[in-house]
């Protein structure tokens, strides 16, 4: 069966030319907000390094797997923040790999006292490409023999080709010490990405996201260990598809915990079947400027018994930010960070 894989992924290749391609996507959302929304670049007090890592469908034999890092901090004295994104997936048996890099700004505006306002773009170029010499093609089989020949003479093979493009997007989002809210917009200028000599469009992503941080100060939940329920969702649409999660996270030093859903409920897919994804557990640990957090998605549709789910890994590292001007206190003082479940109140 192995022998035929090539194959197969070059039939699905020619198909996305008329089909729209989706971003990849993290379960630990706000684990990777520039991702997520370039107005959450410089949204914290300090220095920021992200990585994350996710192994989807473990199970098959191709696994999909994508890769995010990115930097972000915040310049006090411009009262703007500036950050690089840099992304790469990889799927199929010949490893189709799409890689992005970005740099992003944001703007801060404090509207009142208890809110701020931070609108951000994104500007990126990106590459996408695929392992020619993993592909299989017609002429290379004999059936008889039951083996493959190295060499093709197909015309096909020399219609690929891998391709470039730049990449644009925008954002906003708007919060105070314990809500944040927020929409942004990937994929603006709807780039081809076509590997053939022909047209596939990426068609624009849209994001809606908010939530909200609850303190416990109760009972025996110290204000020391500062406790805390964050209540949050993310509804993102990206050409045909749309998805929406929706969780709760609970944090108490070091401990972070978490479980959402995601599916529509109310919404039936293509075989008019209740459209039900996953659930996701998560467990995450913060010890002084480090943050680790895992997930598993546990899929809950017709395709349970035959993915294995995916893991989710996300490492979160913080410094200290120095000023450049002679007012550093002042400033740093008046400085509002975005209270997301991961940070601190």
């Amino acid at each position: 069966m192995k022998k035929y894989l090539g194959i197969l992924f070059l039939i699905t290749i020619m198909g996305w030319s008329d089909i729209s391609a989706q971003d990849p996507h993290f379960s630990q959302y706000y684990a990777a907000p520039l991702y997520l929304n370039p107005g959450f670049t410089g949204t914290t007090k300090q220095h920021r390094f992200i990585s994350n890592v996710r192994v989807q469908w473990p199970a098959i034999s191709q696994t999909y797997t994508t890769y995010a890092a990115s930097y972000d901090h915040f310049k006090p004295s411009l009262n703007s923040g500036f950050g690089v994104l840099a992304t790469t997936d990889k799927a199929g048996s010949a490893d189709l790999r799409s890689t992005n890099i970005a740099a992003l700004y944001s703007y801060k505006v404090q509207l009142a006292e208890k809110w701020v306002v931070s609108p951000g773009v994104y500007i990126g170029y990106g590459i996408r490409d695929l392992n020619f010499n993993k592909l299989v093609f017609g002429d290379q089989l004999d059936i008889t023999d039951n083996r493959i020949f190295d060499d093709t003479i197909d015309p096909i093979r020399n219609a690929f080709n891998n391709v470039s493009y730049f990449d644009f997007g925008s954002g906003i989002v708007v919060y105070n010490e314990k809500f944040w809210g927020g929409f942004s917009v990937y994929h603006m200028n709807e780039p081809n990405h076509s590997l053939l000599d022909e047209e596939s469009i990426l068609p624009m992503k849209y994001s809606l996201h908010a939530g909200v941080r609850i303190p416990l100060y109760n009972g025996p939940l110290k204000k020391e260990k500062e406790a805390s329920l964050a209540p949050s969702f993310i509804y993102k649409k990206q050409g045909k598809f749309d998805q929406l999660d929706l969780g709760l996270h609970f944090r108490y030093d070091p401990i972070i915990a978490g479980f959402w859903y995601r599916g529509i409920p109310i919404q039936q897919n293509i075989n008019d079947n209740v459209n039900h994804d996953a659930v996701t557990f998560m467990f995450g640990l913060r010890y002084k400027q480090f943050e680790f957090g895992y997930s598993f998605d546990m899929t809950v549709s017709k395709l349970s018994a035959h993915t294995g789910g995916a893991h989710e890994f996300a490492i979160n590292y913080q410094w200290a930010n120095v000023d450049d001007g002679k007012h550093r206190k002042k400033r740093r003082e008046k400085f509002i960070p975005c209270p997301t479940f991961s940070n601190k109140l």
